[in-house]
């Protein structure tokens, strides 16, 4: 048995509207197509779904521009004229707010004011004042940022030189050194050699070179 037939109207179920549209618009599409195949056919197809989402086809040999192109040539329509005057019409108001605007900034550095009432001026007169206070604070505000970097720099370069200094200062005072008679070759009476013992700490390896430093005045390590 064959199918009934499906009266035309518009389906009430969302559900049930959306899968047949689905499944109509891939038999449409296969149809277009298969005339393009077929018949050597230049066919489009644009379609809207109900959320809006576009499909569409259009068969290789032509792009869509050529298309309506050959369109409005055929049939005598332009379908930009429309398009072309809104575009003219938003490019009108556009040139009027930039105007409208360039003035504006002319009137704030003191030109164009011609014609302007006192209210008018009153009025510009604020809004400069206005300008220049939140300029003002802004500048404010970028100072006291640079000056508690600069701070939080001066006081971690403090710190690191006091410790420096500590570590110095800790590092001179555990170095003991002197020079102390050596046995019997001291004679300080007679003016004799003298012979003095230098005492390193283990912790300055680089002064044990003092020996070959101090050897021919007399000196020994100890």
């Amino acid at each position: 048995m064959g199918r009934g037939k499906i009266e035309i109207k518009r389906i009430e179920n969302a559900t049930n509207r959306q899968v047949t549209y689905s499944k109509r618009r891939t038999g449409i599409m296969k149809k277009a197509e298969e005339l393009t195949v077929l018949c050597d056919a230049q066919v489009s197809l644009l379609m809207f779904s109900t959320t809006n989402k576009l499909h569409e086809y259009i068969s290789p040999s032509i792009t869509q521009k050529e298309f309506y192109d050959k369109y409005q040539r055929s049939s005598g329509v332009n379908l930009w004229d429309s398009q072309y005057e809104k575009m003219q019409e938003n490019l009108k108001k556009l040139k009027e707010t930039n105007n409208r605007l360039r003035k504006e900034i002319r009137q704030r550095h003191g030109e164009d004011l011609e014609g302007l009432q006192l209210q008018q001026l009153c009025g510009l007169e604020q809004n400069m004042l206005k300008s220049a206070e939140r300029i003002r604070h802004k500048k404010f505000h970028v100072l006291g940022t640079q000056t508690e970097t600069c701070k939080k720099k001066i006081k971690s370069h403090l710190e690191t030189h006091n410790s420096l200094l500590r570590g110095f200062e800790e590092g001179d005072t555990s170095c003991h050194y002197g020079f102390i008679p050596h046995g019997d070759d001291y004679d300080d009476d007679n003016g004799g050699s003298q012979v003095f013992a230098f005492r390193l700490q283990p912790t300055q390896p680089s002064l044990q070179d003092a020996e070959a430093a101090y050897g021919s005045y007399g000196l020994t390590l100890a």
